[in-house]
């Protein structure tokens, strides 16, 4: 069973000089451009490169740790370093009970490492379990050293081949041996951001895709067309697909269509019955909100869904149903929405679901209004 996301912090990563934040179902951030939420979306997205080993390859895609790093002053002391931590538990068990903790510690290499010179390097990395008044450790690597705790109890040195570069989450592969290890990976990578879904003339989300079965939605929309043959042909219920598409453009219907080789669809509207606009004919609002429709209403949700700016190229008149797709969708998983539109804010709250947390800057660092630095909020009962 995948873990829910109870906690994450970051501590160095471009505008995020340090902040820790208490995960709840829903989290919506709002804020003016400029003040740094959507360094919130890729420091989140990193800890999944971490599980996939390939953190210090997307971080020197990002443009390297010059660019990663806080620019703002620092101490003498401190070492030019990021630090990036989550913790997950149990989805059925009291938000407050015990977690598993996995931080990440990255910064540049010693010159006598085996790492070209400017590489991010990870320095050290830990999984533990926090339930009692001790944190119980069962992974700790400082450099290129790794402990770890194997299913019998046993605690100790491992030999493994591991490069400057590479993270053990990513690379200790024995299920069976290392379980918790296992659990906080294949979470991790079953995680979807969906921030690319785009919709320009060549966008993926206006072809015809392989007709296999598609439960999820990927991260570049690519399968669009099979997500929603899905629903019609093989679960044979699209009643919630029906009622958003209604809400957002009322009257019109959603035809998948699947042969042996593709799966495809088009939209009837109200004005031209009798003519089908297939997804290469569709306005650049329409399909977006179809393709964001396909990622909250598929058949089977990841246990973790990150939307950054999904109001971009939609009309006004489309926050309230988008509102009501993100509603519906964080009853069956967590969401985390980055978004610069007071009015999706608003229209999440008056779904009553989930907490709106309004972004700001203060001296070049991106805080959250009323949340103080050890992950707690100024409200009563809340963080």
């Amino acid at each position: 069973m995948p873990l829910a996301a109870r906690e994450f912090r970051a501590l160095g990563y471009r505008s995020l000089k340090s902040i820790a934040y208490p995960m709840s179902g829903l989290d919506v951030f709002v804020g003016a451009n400029g003040v740094g939420k959507t360094n919130l979306y890729p420091a989140l997205e990193l800890l999944q490169s971490a599980a996939r080993n390939t953190l210090a390859e997307d971080l020197a895609r990002e443009g390297g740790l010059k660019l990663a790093l806080w620019a703002g002053p620092r101490r003498s002391k401190d070492q030019p370093e990021l630090k990036l931590e989550v913790g997950l538990a149990d989805p059925d068990h009291h938000p407050t009970g015990s977690v598993y903790k996995y931080e990440v510690t990255v910064g540049y290499p010693a010159k006598t490492s085996g790492a070209f010179e400017y590489e991010p390097q990870i320095k050290d990395e830990t999984l533990s379990h926090v339930g009692g008044k001790r944190p119980y450790p069962l992974v700790e690597r400082r450099n290129q050293m790794v402990k770890a705790r194997d299913d019998d109890g046993g605690w100790g040195a491992i030999d493994i081949d591991l490069l400057a570069s590479e993270t053990v989450l990513g690379r200790l592969e024995d299920p069976a041996r290392y379980p918790e290890l296992d659990a906080i990976r294949r979470t991790l990578l079953q995680w979807r951001f969906y921030h690319s879904l785009r919709t320009d003339p060549a966008s993926p989300l206006r072809r015809p895709c392989p007709a296999a079965a598609a439960p999820t939605l990927v991260s570049d929309g690519s399968n669009l067309a099979a997500v929603f043959a899905t629903l019609w042909d093989i679960v044979g219920d699209m009643t919630d697909l029906r009622r958003a598409v209604d809400a957002a453009f009322p009257g019109a219907r959603l035809r998948p269509a699947v042969d042996e080789r593709w799966a495809r669809f088009a939209m009837v509207f109200p004005e031209f019955p009798n003519r089908e606009f297939d997804a290469e004919e569709l306005s650049d609002g329409a399909l977006r909100f179809l393709a964001l429709a396909g990622a909250l209403l598929a058949y089977r949700l990841p246990p973790f869904i990150a939307l950054n700016e999904p109001e971009a190229s939609l009309h006004p008149d489309l926050m309230a149903p988008l509102a009501g797709l993100i509603a519906r969708a964080a009853e069956r998983t967590q969401l985390w929405l980055v978004t610069h539109s007071t009015a999706l804010a608003e229209a999440v709250a008056a779904q009553g679901a989930g907490k709106v947390r309004t972004v700001l800057k203060e001296e070049g660092e991106t805080r959250i209004a009323g949340l103080r630095r050890w992950g707690e909020f100024e409200e009563a009962g809340e963080g």
